[in-house]
This record gives C-alpha cells, sequence and structure tokens, in this order.
C-alpha cells in the first residue's frame, strides 16, 4: 500500500535516500524526520512496494535495488514473480469465478482479488459486463491489505473507463515485476525497437503480466519473444536479444 512520509525540504535536511542503490530485507533507509514548522516546506515521499514506513524511517522488506520515480516516490524493483498487490497499480487478471454480483479474478497474488460488476465504465444493473469465466481484464487495484482480500476495478479514478476492460484477442506473456516496470516507460528500448518494424499494442500490468497485440500472430509471437528474451538479460545484451528474435521474424515471413 502506497503511503505518504512527511519530510523538510530545507537544504539542511538529513535525507539519506539515494536512489539506484541495492538493498536487502531489514535495511533501513533513514528519512530524518522532524516536525515540520511550515506546512510550504512540507515534501510528500510516496512510499511504494517494496518498502515499509516505520517511525521516520523507510524499511525495505525485499531484496532488490532502490528507485526513484516522478512525484518523489520510491520502491524497490526485485527480479521475484510473485505479485504483492499495491493499491493503485495497474494489473491483468484473469476471471476465474462468478460469485452473486462480484467477479473473482487470479491476478498473481498470494489472495485471489474481487471486481465488482459495477465497477465498469457504465455499468448498471440492467447493463452488466458479459464476463466469462476465462476472460482477461485490465483492470486497477482499489484495496490491497495484508488482513483482506485485494479489490480490483476495470476504471479510473474519474469512473472512465481509461483502457482498462476486458482484453480481447492477442497474447498474455508473464515476465519479473521489475520487466513489467520497465515497460511502462514509452521511451523504453525494446518498445521502441519493435515499434520501428511492425505495430502492435500492449497492456502492462505490474503483476508481471504483459499482453501483446498485433495485425498478425506472427507479429505477436515476435513481440512476446522479444520481450522474455530481454527479461534479465543485462543492459548492454537488451538490444541484442530483441534484435534476434527479430531476426528469426524476418526471416520466417521471407519463408512464408
Amino acid at each position: 500500500m502506497t503511503a505518504a512520509v512527511a519530510t523538510r525540504a530545507e537544504s539542511s535536511a538529513s535525507i539519506a535516500l539515494q536512489p539506484s542503490r541495492p538493498v536487502i530485507p531489514g535495511d533501513r533507509i533513514q528519512l530524518a524526520l522532524e516536525q515540520p514548522t511550515n506546512a510550504a516546506a512540507v515534501t510528500k515521499v510516496r512510499v511504494g512496494p517494496g518498502l515499509h514506513q516505520e517511525r521516520g524511517d523507510l524499511v525495505a522488506v525485499k531484496a532488490g535495488v532502490l528507485h526513484q520515480g516522478p512525484g518523489n516516490r520510491w520502491w524497490i524493483d526485485g527480479t521475484q514473480k510473485r505479485y504483492v498487490p499495491a493499491v493503485g497499480e495497474s494489473v491483468i487478471g484473469t476471471i476465474v469465478a462468478k460469485v452473486g454480483e462480484d467477479f473473482r479474478v487470479e491476478i498473481g497474488s498470494a489472495h485471489r482479488a474481487t471486481v465488482n460488476y459495477m465497477a465498469f465504465e457504465g455499468a448498471s444493473r440492467k447493463n452488466r459486463p458479459n464476463l466469462d469465466v476465462g476472460s482477461l481484464v485490465y483492470c486497477r487495484v482499489t484495496v490491497a491489505n495484508k488482513d483482506m482480500e485485494p479489490e480490483v476495478e476495470c476504471m479510473d479514478a474519474s469512473g472512465r473507463s481509461a483502457g482498462f476492460g476486458e482484453l480481447k484477442g492477442g497474447f498474455v506473456l508473464r515476465c519479473s515485476l521489475r520487466m513489467a516496470r520497465s515497460l511502462l516507460d514509452p521511451k523504453n528500448p525494446i518498445l521502441v525497437r519493435l515499434a520501428e518494424v511492425f505495430s502492435f499494442e500492449t497492456a502492462v500490468g505490474l503483476n508481471g503480466r504483459v499482453w501483446v497485440n498485433a495485425e498478425s500472430p506472427a507479429q505477436v509471437i515476435a513481440a512476446s519473444r522479444a520481450i522474455q528474451a530481454a527479461d534479465g538479460a543485462a543492459a548492454t545484451d537488451v538490444l541484442k536479444k530483441v534484435n534476434s528474435e527479430l531476426r528469426h521474424y524476418a526471416r520466417g515471413m521471407e519463408a512464408s
């Protein structure tokens, strides 16, 4: 769950946060918090996955690399594939059951999530989403608590679909959580390189699932294999892996 930590914005404040620093469980990232005297001089640090707030410090709860993102948000990237839900994160899930007015969704976490039929844009008692067991949905986590089952919804905070909802066609591949998070960057070298060869669309779930769709099955396979091949590769080898898969795709197109 994302939390907010208030720190003083003055240059004299001692904040021992270092981006791109390897951490292990139990490492304390000291914030040296002080009671703010002026609301205008307060900066909020957004605590993301892998970090826990404890008495003014941040404590790492998983191994990985400490990162900083827009909005002064901090999180830990690791290579694990077990997803721990966090509020506001986009995920891809599979409908596994219908229970009353809810759908049960498998999102790769320890517990299945729940989505109500009203959690879709334009849904009403007379206009319910037509989802069957096995349907894929792109959704947003709204409840994430260790003592409760996660809840998701297929619309943004303003009630619009904004790309959320059922995913039709295409193919879903699984990757590390680090790879999934990196694919959210529109300048990701993997996506940029693939877009130079053919057009495709993706939906990236921070639970380590990526939906890929393109004009032909061969393009879907090429994009999926490129992402999987680059997952875990050294930064200097990522484009080599992608180009290798694109050569396989080109040879297949020539043969056909």
